[in-house]
């Protein structure tokens, strides 16, 4: 694993495939990127690189995979949904010490929980305070959730009944003038259900490749336990970030950047048409890229929590900054 130095001074470098027949190519210790016309569309020094992503379509060659070695950082390979389809020279998935530390360190489980759920719930209530006209309604609901304690629950089914109970409150008020009715993930029962799960997977996967930087067992979790090919540990790590996409629904509902002739309906659930798919996600990989820095902080800062033999540091948080 890169030293702590390392990681002040190596940079994350995302590159956003623009259309096909771009290449990626090594010259001079920089990495770079060019179109069919070999245009210059991204370089890096490979000096200051910790890990490439690269969403969408690029070439690579046995070269860019020999040089990437070299110099000892991963490329990762997403789809444009953000999921990783596939790894290279991602060296820490040997890490074997951390691993064994997720599998048998069971004594801060409880803790990491009650942490990830107080601080969903602290920023869902920052995204209430935010609102610009609030009603007495807007302000016990904030009220409340403040008031639940994540830290006094001792059971993962407690912690879960208390984020069951706030996220509902949560939902019928912060998307109240959307018309909310409930929140059911994965049913695209409305336009808006619909496009949460499109934030939350993006926002999943962009996680799922930050925690595999490390190493982690994906899908060893403490707050979702282990289920059958469910990576239960980016579930746990998704729920203090799970704002960033709340927020971007509501203000792209404010800006008029959701159109319902975009979306049909089919057997009961809503659909994004052909061609519309590009504009609703840019909406949510932009707030997700500019989040990107603090996630990636709050990743290492977990890795760190992880392996410390004794928890002498906090616990790593994440605080939204609403913009309403």
């Amino acid at each position: 694993m890169l030293s702590f130095p390392d990681f002040n001074y190596k940079q994350i470098a995302i590159h956003i495939a623009g259309g096909s027949g771009e290449r990626l190519r090594f010259r001079a210790d920089n990495i770079f990127i060019q179109d069919k016309e070999e245009k210059v569309l991204f370089q890096h020094s490979c000096h200051k690189m910790f890990a490439l992503f690269i969403i969408g379509e690029v070439s690579l060659t046995s070269v860019a995979i020999r040089k990437s070695s070299a110099f000892s950082f991963p490329i990762i390979l997403m789809n444009r949904n953000l999921r990783v389809y596939t790894k290279i020279n991602c060296a820490a998935e040997g890490n074997t010490l951390l691993r064994f530390r997720q599998y048998t360190d069971k004594s801060r489980a409880t803790l990491t929980a009650q942490e990830l759920i107080s601080q969903k719930l602290n920023n869902q209530a920052a995204l209430l305070r935010s609102l610009r006209y609030r009603s007495e309604k807007d302000k016990e609901a904030e009220k409340f959730i403040k008031s639940l304690r994540p830290r006094d629950a001792s059971e993962t089914r407690e912690l879960m009944g208390l984020e069951g109970v706030a996220s509902h409150l949560f939902f019928e008020t912060y998307f109240r003038p959307l018309g909310w009715t409930r929140r059911e993930p994965r049913c695209k029962r409305d336009i808006y259900n619909l496009l949460l799960d499109i934030g939350y997977t993006y926002l999943f996967h962009f996680v799922e490749a930050m925690l595999s930087l490390y190493g982690f067992d994906l899908y060893c979790g403490v707050l979702h336990t282990f289920f059958y090919h469910r990576k239960s540990l980016v579930c746990d790590i998704v729920e203090p970030f799970r704002c960033i996409i709340d927020r971007r629904l509501r203000k792209a509902y404010n800006l008029r950047q959701i159109n319902p002739e975009d979306f049909s309906l089919d057997n009961h659930q809503y659909r994004l048409n052909w061609g519309k798919q590009e504009h609703y996600s840019r909406l949510f990989l932009k707030d997700i890229l500019e989040n990107k820095e603090a996630i990636f902080r709050f990743c290492q800062a977990y890795y760190r929590w992880v392996m410390l033999e004794k928890p002498i540091e906090e616990f790593p948080k994440f605080e939204i900054k609403p913009q309403e």
